[in-house]
């Protein structure tokens, strides 16, 4: 399930995030790829331990908290602070499948990661090429969107960057253990909570076809919620 997300930064933030980053330095991104994904990466990197690095993760972490969106496809049940990453002219990242398990910094958790999630903080028409591709059953799907929007999709997804051809495309990155570790289930769970939305926005909370289809959707996560 490929799920994108409007404005998941106000205009406030994505400002404040672009103006310190302008001023931070970057590191070869390969410093926190694994040894094949480091042999297709190409990129540059906030050190994730930085102070910069850390008070950005912190406005990103907000903003998914108070987004419903984010919440109903990703049933988050711990996110790894945000990372920030920029592709310049001629840099890319080959077609890769991301860690399965990640160490939250400072704390020593391990994570299974079953989602990822990328914000875009770069306007699409100040770079060419940066596309996000995700592989998979049905083909190649690629991604660009407006600056402040985010994409969420499986971590289990084959992925890459496509080449940066002009001017330098800035993003946020990271991943989630969700509740439920499979996709599918994420996926009719997300299709059913939005088709609650809709039916409430018709009838009343109250309505029996409203509670039904509520109390449906949250036995099947209690069926199959992993805490």
């Amino acid at each position: 399930m490929l799920v994108t997300i409007p404005d998941l930064l106000t205009k406030e933030e994505l400002a404040y995030i672009r103006q310190v980053l302008e001023g931070t330095p970057w590191v070869d991104g390969r410093s926190t790829a694994g040894e094949q994904a480091a042999q297709v990466k190409k990129n540059l990197q906030v050190p994730p331990d930085s102070a910069e690095g850390r008070e950005l993760a912190n406005i990103v972490l907000r903003a998914l908290g108070r987004n419903p969106v984010y919440s109903s496809a990703a049933l988050p049940l711990h996110v790894l602070p945000p990372m920030f990453n920029r592709y310049d002219e001629g840099m890319t990242f080959g077609a890769h499948v991301d860690g399965s398990i990640r160490v939250i910094p400072g704390t020593g958790q391990r994570i299974r990661t079953d989602v990822s999630t990328t914000i875009f903080l770069t306007p699409p028409e100040d770079y060419d090429g940066g596309e996000l591709v995700v592989h998979d059953t049905y083909g190649k799907h690629e991604v660009k969107l407006p600056a402040g929007h985010a994409v969420v999709y499986p971590a289990t997804s084959l992925h890459s960057v496509n080449p940066v051809t002009r001017g330098s495309r800035w993003g946020s990155f990271f991943w989630a253990q969700s509740m439920l570790r499979d996709d599918w289930q994420r996926h009719m769970l997300y299709d059913l909570d939005q088709s609650i939305m809709r039916i409430r926005s018709i009838l009343a909370d109250d309505d029996p076809a409203v509670t039904g289809l509520t109390a449906h959707y949250h036995n099947m996560i209690r069926h199959w919620a992993e805490m």
